[in-house]
């Protein structure tokens, strides 16, 4: 019985002990919450250095200089002279013949808005028939466009055959026209032939 009651009071002082340190600890932090902090606080930033940026101007690259400079384009002429060697000390024309159309009367004999040639370039003569002689004419047949071009050029008539015609095919569509005006409307011109003639002289 003894050891009940000296184990009661024991556990009640070990209580109001506690409790009262409690209540100190209570007291003296009352004041840690409120009250503001003591001291300066530093803030670290970070600074990031400054990148230098290298820029590279890119230049483009000098085409090689040609070894051979490019040879000169022939000049349309009507009578041109040819070195020694190719034409054999011969002298050629290649004549452009005046247009006509499907009814046989001759494009520059026209009315107003009739087409009308401005640019007529002369046949090349081929290095072949040069060389050898020949002599001949073509008759190329082909439409004027709205736009005063050459369109659909053929072969119709040619002497000798197969000699000279890609060189008149080539010269044809090189050529220009005012186009002809229907109603103040330019219309394409069907059937429009041209004898070019390749000759030789000296």
């Amino acid at each position: 019985m003894l050891r009940v009651l000296g184990a009661l009071l024991a556990a009640a002082v070990i209580t109001l002990v506690l409790f009262f340190l409690m209540q100190s600890l209570i007291s003296s932090g009352d004041g840690a919450l409120s009250d503001p902090p003591r001291g300066s606080v530093l803030d670290f930033v970070r600074v990031k250095q400054q990148e230098q940026v290298q820029e590279k101007q890119r230049k483009p690259e000098r085409p090689p200089e040609p070894e051979q400079p490019p040879p000169d384009m022939p000049q349309p002429q009507m009578d041109s002279q040819v070195d020694n060697e190719a034409a054999n000390s011969f002298s050629f024309s290649a004549d452009v013949g005046a247009d006509a159309g499907l009814s046989g009367g001759l494009g520059l004999d026209s009315s107003d808005g009739e087409y009308l040639p401005i640019v007529k370039v002369q046949a090349v003569y081929p290095r072949r028939a040069l060389q050898r002689g020949i002599e001949g004419y073509v008759v190329v047949e082909f439409i004027v466009t709205k736009q005063g071009t050459v369109r659909a050029p053929r072969v119709i008539e040619a002497q000798p055959q197969d000699i000279f015609d890609q060189a008149a095919l080539d010269a044809v569509l090189k050529f220009k026209y005012k186009p002809r005006v229907i109603d103040g409307e330019a219309v394409e011109v069907q059937g429009v032939q041209n004898r070019i003639t390749f000759e030789m002289s000296g």
